[in-house]
């Protein structure tokens, strides 16, 4: 009886303990469920029935799941904080406050001043160069008279190299030919223009005395010894000029001697010359300059033929008229205007008013206003006539051009910049206009090409047609 009440007295004890173990354990676990749920609004769980205390006792609560956070929001990109205008009434910048017209001129000044920059620095390098650069330019319009001559012969089975000698050869032997007949009618006829111009010098000396100016002997005497102490005290400066005739003639023959080669390699080999410049072109540019190359050739070639011929009429009807008129000298002077007719418009007319004072010196002043209007008559049927007819398709360049070309050529580079200025000109305007269609074709191109395409595109947006139902009958 005592060890079954002592037995009872301890199953009592271990109960108590249980459930005081139980309902402690409970409530730790409410505390956490508690401290996680802060956010939920449910008031907390009522305590637990004793079957739910001996549940717990017999399961151990198992441990609450962390809280599913929200996916973290990229932050927004910082923007810079705008400024405000302080004067509502002011632009926010000054550029914005200058007129359109203004800034556009604005931009293209710089850049035109850039261009010029550039251009001053190649005429600047070609003036240092000037000796080679004339050269080569001589020997490039020499080429385009004769070139055609070669690839006739080339045409009819003739080697190049003896096509391109053999006219070499005889273009020499045509401007030698020229120079010996000049030189022989001046040598011919020196001494009969020396005596007349004795006489003519005789004549204006007694004008100056006997005529409306009224001059006397003594201021005469006066003015010759003047000319005299001028010439005697600039001895040194006279000397240095024949130094300098001296070296102007090395270079003239060092410049002949280089065009000379310069047209022989040229008829020979130019082909090949030019598509090594080709290759020197940036790989965008080939293509276009490959088309525009023969095109200009071709003008050239048409300006160098048409400006032979137009001169050669030139210097017939003006010697001719000289000849008529009885002007001594008249074949060498022919010959000088044709030489001269080689500048466009002007250049007849200024080597003509050498036949003008040789006739003032040897005739009178009537046959001298004679050949000045024949000068001026055949000027005017070459700006009218000639020019329209033989180089009007081939140049297209305005008179207006012509002389303002000439004119800038002159005083960049002489009578040799006077001479190239209007084929360089009528050069680069077929260029820029080959240039300036061959874009216009490529944009046309391209526009088709892009309308086609959106033409593909549309046709394959278009819903496609679904086959025929199962009602309708089949065809046959």
């Amino acid at each position: 009886m005592a060890r079954g009440a002592q037995r009872d007295g301890r199953t009592g004890k271990a109960a108590r303990v249980l459930t005081w173990g139980a309902s402690a354990a409970a409530k730790l676990a409410e505390r956490r469920r508690a401290a996680v749920d802060d956010d939920r609004p449910e008031p907390a769980a009522a305590p637990a029935p004793s079957a739910a205390i001996e549940v717990v006792v017999r399961q151990e609560p198992a441990p609450a799941a962390p809280p599913v956070l929200p996916a973290a929001r990229p932050a927004p990109r910082a923007e810079p904080p705008r400024q405000r205008n302080p004067h509502p009434g002011r632009p926010a910048s000054p550029a914005d406050a200058l007129p359109w017209g203004l800034r556009v001129a604005a931009e293209s000044t710089w850049r035109l001043l850039l261009l010029g920059a550039a251009l001053y620095v190649v005429f600047d390098v070609v003036d240092m160069l000037r000796l080679v650069a004339f050269a080569a330019l001589a020997g490039l319009l020499i080429s385009a008279l004769l070139e055609p001559t070669v690839s006739w012969l080339k045409r009819h089975r003739v080697p190049r190299g003896l096509a391109a000698g053999g006219v070499f050869l005889m273009g020499l032997a045509g401007i030698a030919l020229v120079g010996w007949f000049v030189f022989w009618q001046v040598s011919t006829n020196i001494q009969e223009v020396s005596n007349k111009a004795t006489g003519g010098v005789n004549q204006l000396h007694n004008w100056l005395l006997k005529g409306p100016m009224h001059l006397t002997d003594k201021q005469l005497t006066d003015f010759t010894n003047q000319v005299k102490s001028a010439i005697s005290s600039n001895t040194q400066q006279i000397t240095s000029l024949g130094f300098t005739t001296v070296s102007i003639v090395i270079e003239v023959i060092t410049g002949v001697l280089l065009a000379a080669f310069t047209t022989y390699f040229l008829l020979y080999d130019g082909a090949t010359i030019w598509n090594w410049a080709l290759r020197g072109l940036p790989r965008q540019s080939r293509y276009a300059m490959a088309g525009a190359g023969p095109k200009a050739w071709a003008t050239l070639t048409a300006y160098v033929r048409g400006t032979v011929f137009v001169a050669f009429i030139d210097a017939l009807c003006i010697g001719i008229g000289i000849q008529l008129l009885g002007v001594p000298l008249a074949m060498p002077l022919a010959v000088i205007i044709f030489l001269g007719a080689f500048v466009p418009l002007v250049g007849a007319l200024v080597t003509g008013t050498l036949a003008v004072l040789v006739a003032l010196v040897t005739k009178d002043v009537y046959t001298a206003g004679m050949v000045l209007v024949v000068l001026i008559a055949v000027q005017q049927i070459e700006g009218h006539l000639l020019q329209p007819l033989i180089l009007g398709r081939a140049v297209r360049v305005h008179p207006l051009g012509v002389v303002l070309g000439v004119a800038s050529g002159s005083i960049i580079g002489g009578i040799g910049g006077a001479i190239v200025a209007v084929p360089l000109i009528a050069v680069t305007n077929t260029v820029v206009g080959h240039l300036r269609r061959r874009n216009a074709a490529a944009d046309e191109v391209f526009e088709a090409l892009e309308a086609a395409q959106d033409a593909a595109d549309a046709k394959l947006a278009e819903p496609v047609p679904s086959g025929p139902s199962p009602e309708a009958p089949a065809s046959s």
